[in-house]
């Protein structure tokens, strides 16, 4: 009886140990899902710190690459108006010296429009108005011209009207009188014509 008792308590010590042994498994499994949920959670929140960096990282590159995109177009814009600059500067170069030429074709033009009665006088005339002709050869060769003003249409951007006058048979704002010559030096107004326009 004895040895059935002694048995049984060690069937219960047994049980007991498997119970102890269960729980202690148990316990064991949980803190081993505890520790892979909090190992989880923990690379979770470093994936999502890597992400929101590699966000960061990119979003500063897209600004970088941005700002050089436009430091390159302002200095390909900056590149192009100095070279026009540049060919501008070239082609007009000569400007002033044709200002002033024209002042001294304005005077020869004077001068051999003149009809003296003497002799001499013509002879003179004659070499000035061979002068007068080859300088304004030589302006028109450089890209000088005169602006053709006399029976058309008046234009502002062209002409200066200092005077109007009715005048009959002829329409209004035709320009009946050239005073002085204007002149173009290539594609710009050196000086307007001045002109008389009909009203």
């Amino acid at each position: 009886m004895e040895n059935n008792r002694y048995r049984e308590e060690e069937k219960e010590e047994t049980i007991s140990s498997e119970e102890q042994t269960e729980e202690v498994k148990e316990e064991f499994v949980q803190k081993e899902e505890n520790v892979e949920k909090e190992e989880s959670v923990e690379k979770s929140n470093k994936k999502n710190k890597y992400k929101e960096k590699i966000k960061q990282l990119e979003e500063e590159l897209a600004n970088v690459k941005n700002e050089m995109l436009k430091d390159r177009a302002e200095l390909e814009n900056f590149k192009r108006r100095t070279n026009e600059e540049r060919i501008k500067d070239r082609i007009y170069a000569n400007q002033s010296l044709v200002s002033d030429l024209i002042e001294i074709t304005d005077i020869f033009d004077k001068a051999v429009s003149k009809q003296p009665e003497e002799e001499m006088l013509k002879k003179y005339l004659l070499g000035f108005s061979m002068i007068n002709s080859q300088i304004q050869q030589i302006m028109e060769n450089y890209g000088v011209k005169k602006i053709d003003a006399l029976n058309k249409p008046f234009d502002p951007n062209y002409h200066e009207a200092i005077e109007t006058k009715k005048v009959e048979g002829v329409d209004s704002n035709i320009v009946i009188e050239v005073v002085r010559e204007g002149y173009m030096f290539k594609d710009r107004i050196i000086r307007p014509s001045m002109v008389k326009v009909s009203e």
